[in-house]
């Protein structure tokens, strides 16, 4: 049968957190069938080998597909999982898909269900999605962290891509759930720092967002891309991505949303610079200069487009 629901797991060097991911996902009791699209990254901790045998003990459920680091797609001069992810998305048939990250994991056996039944009877949603504990090293705790206060200023119900743009990603990656609908991957999907929050920008573009209050996954903080990242970095990411949004989106009253949060980032840029810039540093400030002179430029340019429009 054809699955109505795919999992998609994307995982690299998670040796410690992948059968607590894959076994999260196989103890899920449907009254439908799914399936478990597996991308290794050419781990070389051991994960690799991890899922070769998950998926030899159950070839019903599991597709593996062994990625190569030579297809690894580089973003901001670091590499990472954008490629394996998107292979991934192409790769399920079902009708909905889910995520789970392989240092993610669920701990409700019917978080499936309970997604599926509610996609199934309101058409118009695109993304359900749900609360989940945060694991930070060893000790869990509520998701009551900045994510969940994003969440909680949206007074306006039901929850649409404007409160998506305006608050910044309130969907932690193992929570979620949205329809199959994607026909094409845009190209600023590969060249985005943060690819999840943009795909919810694509999906939520033609549907609304919902939020079950069941507590039924783990996010591990700290494992991810981004927890090393220090301010002046995860800056540059945010005008990244930022920049990628806007260059997808054609409807004026979201670019505005993001020009103005665009301006923002910008001067907190140039806050974190002023801050890590060695004062006697001459030949960081020289290299520094043509980077600092294009987003002055940037902002100058937001602020003259939001000007214009409204």
């Amino acid at each position: 049968m054809r699955p109505l629901l795919s999992v998609c797991v994307v995982t690299y060097q998670h040796v410690n957190y992948i059968k607590q991911c894959l076994d999260g996902i196989l103890m899920q009791e449907t009254t439908f069938p799914f399936e478990i699209i597996l991308g290794e990254d050419e781990s070389t901790d051991g994960t690799r080998e991890i899922c070769i045998d998950y998926a030899n003990n159950y070839p019903d459920k599991i597709k593996l597909f062994l990625r190569s680091r030579k297809d690894v797609i580089y973003i901001n001069g670091n590499p990472t999982g954008r490629y394996n992810f998107i292979e991934n998305l192409k790769a399920c048939s079902g009708k909905y898909i889910a995520l789970c990250e392989g240092d993610d994991y669920w701990t409700d056996p019917l978080k499936l269900q309970k997604q599926v039944d509610f996609l199934e009877g309101n058409e118009d949603f695109t993304i359900c999605f749900h609360k989940v504990k945060l694991l930070k090293g060893s000790e869990l705790e509520e998701s009551d962290d900045i994510t969940i206060e994003r969440y909680n200023k949206i007074k306006k119900l039901p929850v649409t891509i404007n409160e998506l743009l305006r608050y910044g990603n309130f969907i932690h990656t193992p929570s979620v759930m949205f329809r199959n609908t994607l026909k094409e991957f845009p190209f600023e999907l590969y060249s985005s720092p943060i690819g999840d929050y943009f795909l919810y920008i694509i999906l939520a573009s033609n549907g609304y967002i919902k939020r079950l209050e069941d507590e039924m996954a783990v996010y591990r903080v700290g494992v991810g891309l981004y927890s090393g990242l220090n301010a002046l970095s995860y800056q540059k990411n945010i005008l990244k991505y930022q920049s990628c949004i806007l260059s997808y989106l054609n409807n004026d009253e979201y670019k505005n949303l993001l020009l103005a949060k665009q301006i923002h980032c910008i001067d907190e840029y140039f806050n974190q610079f002023s801050r890590k810039l060695p004062n006697d540093n001459i030949l960081i400030k020289k290299l520094s200069f043509k980077k600092l002179v294009k987003l002055l430029v940037l902002k100058i340019k937001n602020k003259c487009i939001l000007k214009k429009s409204t």
